[in-house]
């Protein structure tokens, strides 16, 4: 098991040069990379600390081309990992061991759109903001919006379950993904799933959302579509303190009201986001909350009122409302960019992804503030905060070595006080190969067993996406990672 993850890394070049020979035969040259200069850009996804150059890289543009691709890399046993467009926060496409990365971004078609049923059928490559802007007009759009959904693609959600602001009241990917196409490591196309929900039988639909690469690669999805509302009110609270927010976050919560989205940004993520885009922020407010009800119209009022009561009663200096569709839009617009104005602040950034009890959000940002001035370490908060969902990002320098070592140390702090608050390390970023160790501490031996034994009835060789997720990968776990050299880990 575990050679077939270094497997690449000990063939000859005359044997690799006869594997790219064969993948010619699959491809056209142009959506070949094989060239280091090319293959460089593929080194690492959004978790920049861990970082390895595939062998090859190829970008498919039909379903029987990843089916050749699987085949070929099984034939010369060699590991292979889909990727989509590299958003992913926990090294999920990392090539551990090297091998073939399967680039999906040119498999990006609208199939079909079935508004009488309320479903799409797209390709994995589908940039998730572009299924929104083609439903437009429609009534209907699909619910999960990742604040990276303007690069973010639908198969790579579907991967990591990914989240978004609006999945406080709507649900997580796995609750829209009603069925997948699915090319299993050994080369084979199934179905699982489809347009008719709740197919009698074991979910396996719901098993492959959320396996990061692991069971195989999404080469079809089905997704559920889901009716606009009425009506949106949507507001900006402004307070002193992140505590006065955080007990604003448990008191609308615990008056019975499930905003359509409750998004919090401290006070370091509003100045980079004023200094970008000057949308007139508060700049000596300790923090935000970005809130939004929806429904009916004659219901949304009322939940308003209701939402400004209790943030002035939890100390709010001020509610701001968008008074019109192009407000609204512009206050979106400032959560969704809030990621890109953190090169505003510091060279690099890790974003951290734990989940805690709503009531634990006071604990748990306490805690990131010692943690930050133990390790010297700048830390800002964006987080999906109705649902406990924190991203701490920790601002570094990755050429600094000492600071790189200092943010790993301080990342696993935060989570592992997330477990102790009986929260989880992951919310919608997934585990990857970043969070591999903590799997141990979130789940009994047997629990890793069941897991492992699922994976391996899907990929039995650990060649598809090998060291990811499991502690008991089969193939090159993280501890074979040389975590000596920060910012620049190759397998061993």
């Amino acid at each position: 098991m575990y050679g077939n993850a270094i497997s690449i890394m000990i063939m000859s070049t005359t044997t690799l040069s006869e594997f790219q020979t064969r993948l010619q035969e699959i491809f056209p040259s142009e959506d070949i990379l094989a060239s280091e200069d090319e293959l460089i850009v593929y080194e690492c996804d959004g978790y920049v600390v861990e970082k390895r150059v595939p062998d090859v890289v190829v970008f498919p543009t039909t379903t029987e081309q990843v089916i050749s691709t699987v085949k070929l890399c099984n034939e010369f046993d060699l590991p292979f990992v889909p990727r989509g467009a590299g958003t992913s926060l926990a090294g999920g496409t990392l090539p551990v061991g090297g091998g073939v990365m399967i680039c999906l971004t040119r498999m990006r078609q609208i199939l079909e759109i079935n508004e009488r049923d309320r479903y799409a059928i797209v390709e994995p490559g589908l940039v998730n903001v572009h299924l929104t802007q083609r439903l437009s007009g429609s009534g209907l759009h699909y619910a999960p919006d990742p604040s990276s959904q303007g690069a973010c693609t639908i198969g790579g959600n579907v991967a990591t379950n990914s989240g978004g602001p609006h999945t406080l009241k709507y649900g997580v990917t796995v609750n829209h993904v009603i069925g997948l196409e699915v090319v299993l490591p050994d080369g084979e196309l199934v179905q699982l799933g489809g347009p008719c929900e709740d197919l009698p039988g074991l979910d396996l639909t719901g098993l492959f959302v959320g396996s990061e690469g692991t069971f195989g690669v999404a080469t079809k999805v089905w997704v559920k579509l889901t009716r606009n509302p009425d009506a949106y009110r949507t507001m900006l609270g402004v307070f002193e303190t992140v505590a006065d927010a955080t007990a604003a976050i448990s008191g609308i919560i615990g008056a019975g009201i499930i905003p359509a989205a409750l998004e919090m940004m401290d006070q370091g993520i509003v100045g980079a986001l004023e200094d970008a885009f000057h949308f007139g922020f508060p700049l000596d407010a300790g923090a935000v909350l970005l809130i939004e009800v929806d429904g009916l119209e004659v219901s949304v009022d009322a939940e308003k009122q209701k939402i400004i009561d209790l943030c002035h009663h939890h100390g709010a200096r001020e509610v701001r409302f968008a008074n019109t569709p192009e407000e609204r839009q512009l206050l979106w617009k400032c959560r969704k960019q809030a990621f890109g104005a953190i090169g505003r602040l510091a060279p690099s950034y890790c974003t951290q992804d734990g989940v805690v009890p709503r009531t634990k959000l006071p604990q748990i940002l306490e805690f990131i503030l010692e943690v930050s001035e133990r390790h010297n370490i700048r830390i800002v908060n964006v987080f999906h905060a109705g649902d406990g969902n924190i991203h701490p990002i920790l601002l570094f320098d990755e050429r600094d070595a000492e600071q790189t070592k200092s943010v790993i140390a301080a990342g696993d702090e935060i989570l592992s006080k997330c477990l102790e608050l009986g929260g989880s390390v992951t919310g919608e970023h997934g585990i990857g190969v970043e969070k591999v160790s903590f799997m141990d501490q979130m789940f009994t031996e047997t629990d890793v067993e069941v897991m492992t034994d699922i994976r391996t009835v899907f990929n039995p060789d650990g060649r598809c996406s090998p060291s990811k997720i499991l502690p008991t990968a089969g193939a090159c776990g993280m501890e074979h990672i040389e975590r000596d050299k920060p910012g620049r880990r190759a397998a061993m």
